[in-house]
């Protein structure tokens, strides 16, 4: 278990969250191991902006705790909140340029002088916005390239940590394919922890390593892609005809082999609603 929490990038333990007398988040424990794409999955209003908002201090939660990079107090869990890059909707100034807001925003984070403009122009390749749309007015970007600003703010600096809420709402099948490549990216080329969320299950299954099913306020189930795989039923032999045991017998009488052999896949999306009711038709 030490050796778990030692590998934790971000670990909370029995967060509760209330306004009044409701509670949003009802005992929060997850942990988003380093290196990991870690998806959180749930319907709208299950709870998963509010608990990016007690990782990023944007909100104080009632009990529980929550620690950063292995953080053991709040003076440390502060400076450790330094290390996470955050896209939570797009805050970004209409009448600026999509590079002036990254400049506004890259100051602000203390990069400054020559480093400044070799980080904005790092990010602006990294997320697509070049060839003349780094200069355009943001209030005339397309959803597709808000979202990719959005994303370009959360890099910069090139944090240890990025959260990006909701990334791909809104999106065309084309947008969401740019942004799972950049995710992956982010990890494998740029060493960042991800932790994504979206309602889209059957996107996430296809960018995250390991997935927090939240429900009713609680995370219900921590998995990985290996406990999706587990729970795919025996191998089956799939063949385009109408009579099975005659197809197998005419193959092996004459010595074809079957070409394709393999399991059938149990979903991301068919996991979750098996796990809290309901149903994807």
């Amino acid at each position: 278990m030490g050796s778990e929490i030692s590998n934790a990038a971000i670990r909370l333990d029995n967060i509760v969250k209330s306004y009044g007398k409701h509670d949003v988040l009802k005992g929060v424990t997850m942990q988003v191991n380093k290196g990991d794409i870690y998806g959180l999955v749930g319907k709208n209003g299950a709870g998963k902006t509010t608990i990016f908002k007690m990782i990023l201090g944007l909100s104080e939660y009632t009990s529980g705790s929550v620690s950063i990079d292995g953080s053991q107090s709040r003076k440390e869990l502060f400076a450790n909140r330094s290390k996470i890059g955050f896209f939570v909707g797009s805050n970004f100034y209409g009448y600026l340029s999509g590079r002036a807001n990254l400049e506004y925003y890259a100051a602000a984070k203390g990069i400054k002088g020559k480093e400044l403009k070799q980080e904005v122009d790092r990010v602006l390749n990294v997320v697509g916005l070049t060839g003349g749309k780094e200069n355009q007015k943001a209030k005339g970007y397309s959803l597709g390239m808000k979202q990719r600003l959005g994303i370009g703010n959360a890099i910069l600096g090139n944090p240890d940590i990025l959260i990006l809420d909701e990334p791909t709402n809104g999106l065309d099948p084309q947008g969401i394919a740019d942004i799972r490549h950049m995710i992956r990216r982010f990890r494998d080329e740029f060493g960042m922890t991800v932790i994504v969320s979206s309602h889209i299950l059957g996107e996430l299954e296809n960018t995250a390593d390991r997935f927090g099913i939240v429900h009713n306020g609680v995370i219900a189930k921590e998995i990985t892609q290996d406990d999706l795989s587990a729970k795919r039923p025996e191998v089956e032999l799939t063949v385009s005809t109408d009579n099975l045991e005659r197809a197998k017998s005419i193959l092996a009488e004459n010595g074809i082999d079957i070409l394709k052999e393999g399991k059938e896949k149990v979903t991301l999306e068919d996991y979750y609603f098996e796990l809290i009711g309901g149903s994807a038709e």
